[in-house]
């Protein structure tokens, strides 16, 4: 049996629900900004971490499987007119990310009897998993905005990510070398609540290149965790007809101002 293309796995994966996808190679994302960077950051202990708490066991060093030579990014789009597809449900997911899920074990069945090893990528660093973004980024869906987050020519930022090991040694679909912020007017820096944009943090100096948090080393994460935190904080309870239940369930809805400023995708 012939060994399966990148451009046969992309069909599969769109095909199988996917909004976007691409292939990124597991050698070039060692060397991707992130993967690079982050270990050299500070510790970072906030919403969205695994291990709260622990921080003697973080990881901020992407541990690869053996036998795993690329990866396959798959994103899912979160329609700013379906805010409740982002919404964190009281039992530990959002509707997008069960959805994404559900993709990722598709595809993974199907390339498994194709012969394909597969490995399933934990979402959190600190358990396993790779830097999203970046993995996009390689994999050609996007840009990291000045917003911190992935930017993509059909959504805009309004996607949400997740990755699949592959034995197969395909080489990466990006980066496409997309950027619609060099030229945007609209400052979504300046839209933030808890002004986490404001100044430059981090500098090429001392994490060694020039591809920074909000790409010149503004974005604050210790800032935009306060606004999580008080996101957490203001849980409610909702009732959400896609999650099929009779009575209301518990909700936090983050923060997404940064991500609606865009008007990518709009």
């Amino acid at each position: 049996m012939d060994k399966l293309t990148s451009k046969e796995i992309i069909k599969l994966a769109l095909k199988t629900g996917a909004s976007l996808a691409g292939i990124a190679n597991v050698e070039d994302l060692k060397k991707a900004p992130a993967f690079t960077v982050v270990p050299k950051m500070p510790k970072y202990n906030g919403v969205g971490t695994y291990m709260r708490g622990e921080k003697d066991k973080f990881l901020t060093e992407v541990l690869w499987p053996q036998g795993i030579k690329s990866v396959l990014i798959l994103a899912y789009h979160h329609p700013i007119d379906n805010p409740a597809v982002d919404y964190w449900i009281e039992d530990h997911n959002t509707i997008g990310n069960k959805k994404l899920i559900s993709i990722t074990k598709n595809v993974k069945s199907i390339l498994e009897k194709e012969c394909v090893e597969t490995y399933s990528f934990n979402y959190h660093v600190e358990k396993g998993g790779i830097f999203l973004k970046d993995s996009a980024v390689t994999a050609g869906l996007g840009c990291i905005g000045r917003n911190n987050l992935l930017v993509t020519p059909e959504y805009g930022p309004h996607v949400r990510l997740r990755a699949l090991g592959l034995s197969l040694d395909l080489q990466s679909t990006g980066p496409s070398g997309y950027d619609p912020c060099k030229s945007c007017k609209i400052k979504c820096w300046e839209k933030c609540k808890k002004s986490a944009f404001a100044k430059e943090i981090y500098f090429s100096s001392e994490l060694g290149r020039s591809e920074l948090p909000g790409r010149v080393g503004n974005f604050d994460r210790t800032l935009c965790n306060i606004q999580m935190e008080e996101d957490v904080a203001s849980i409610k309870p909702m009732n959400i007809p896609e999650v099929s239940t009779e009575e209301p369930v518990n909700v936090i809805k983050y923060c997404r101002t940064c991500e609606y400023a865009c008007p990518i995708g709009k």
